[in-house]
């Protein structure tokens, strides 16, 4: 399995960006509620956090399926890695400018985390992309 990620670096680097969205999954999904009192987030737009949730379980899944069930690993995969870095890249600064610029919804409980988080999945996508290019551009 080491060998499908270019070494021991890239395994723990995509495990540690799919570890990382599976937590937020979790979160949005099963404890929708508390995820939403954290960030003073009404109880009416559940649906809409579940629905953010569910298609980072597409990401998961499909990185579960790239790590244990794809044969060739890695290779090809090049579409997979590049719309993360894409979305993670958009969510960073939709994330900086509701935040810092706009302020629209903006309470005491509004941390940093959605602008922080967002920009480490970036930055850890982005390694993957550069550690891997060799392999998901075959």
């Amino acid at each position: 399995m080491i060998e499908k990620f270019n070494g021991i670096f890239y395994l723990i680097v995509f495990l540690a960006h799919f570890i990382g969205i599976a937590v937020y999954c979790f979160q949005t999904i099963v404890g929708t509620k508390t995820f939403m009192d954290k960030f003073n987030i009404d109880h009416s737009a559940a649906i809409i956090v579940r629905f953010a949730g569910a298609l980072m379980i597409g990401w998961v899944i499909m990185a579960i399926y790239i790590m244990f069930i794809r044969p060739n690993g890695t290779e090809g995969t090049w579409a997979f890695f590049t719309l993360l870095v894409i979305i993670h890249a958009c969510v960073f600064l939709t994330n900086f400018y509701s935040i810092k610029i706009d302020k629209t919804g903006i309470n005491e409980k509004t941390s940093n985390e959605g602008i922080i988080a967002p920009f480490v999945f970036l930055i850890l996508s982005s390694i993957l992309c550069y550690g891997l290019a060799d392999k998901i551009y075959a």
